[in-house]
């Protein structure tokens, strides 16, 4: 069992890593590797739309971060995505991120999100954290990833890395998370053993409101 771990933070060992690194260590305690992955701090660009990736196996028109990450990701069972609070939102990088890599996959047919548990993380100095929390739930529900929660709403408060040790509630947050996410992964991995399948795939069906 494996979870990747993706940093949204320009910030490559800042606050949010350090919620990352108390999902991880309950994670490692329970037996699931983990695998790490940063956004990096070079510029991302959004999606174009352009139907690229539809045409080439999910391949986005621009070799950057997002395909390096989508090679990867197909052989992770879990993923776990972290950003700062931007302007009440996600950073930026990450929100171009997340939605080049999940508009990809889907078009191209590559499909390696839906059915793996997913969970979003956010960090601040001071607030914003719920909203941006919602914002990367949206992604997972989109594609039928089942979510993983926690004790508490997926957040830590720090302005940096050094602060967020203050902040020991959040810090158990992360934990729990890690904890539930293992949980999940060895409920999964026990009803594969016992032949459970997973649920039937629906046909495609798309209504516009606009004719």
């Amino acid at each position: 069992m494996k979870v990747m771990l993706v940093n949204g933070s320009p910030h490559e060992k800042g606050t949010t890593n350090r919620a990352l690194d108390e999902v991880a260590s309950a994670l490692e305690a329970d037996g699931v590797e983990v695998g790490r992955f940063w956004v990096g701090a070079k510029p991302i660009a959004g999606c174009l739309g352009c139907g690229h990736c539809a045409k080439h196996g999910g391949e986005c028109v621009f070799g950057d971060v997002v395909n390096e990450f989508n090679h990867v990701a197909a052989d992770y069972d879990g993923f776990v995505f972290g950003t700062p609070v931007h302007y009440a939102a996600a950073s930026g990088a990450l929100t171009s991120f997340m939605d080049r890599s999940f508009y990809s996959q889907a078009s191209g047919g590559v499909n390696i999100y839906p059915m793996k548990p997913a969970a979003g993380i956010t960090v601040a100095r001071r607030g914003g954290c719920t909203s941006t929390f919602d914002q990367l739930n949206k992604y997972f529900s989109i594609v039928q990833m089942p979510i993983i929660t926690s004790s508490y709403w997926n957040m830590v408060y720090g302005r940096t890395a050094a602060e967020a040790e203050e902040d020991l509630e959040g810090l158990r947050t992360m934990r729990v998370l890690g904890h539930n996410m293992a949980y999940f992964l060895r409920c999964r991995e026990a009803a594969d053993a016992a032949g459970v399948p997973l649920p039937p795939v629906e046909p495609p069906a798309r209504t516009n409101f606009v004719r």
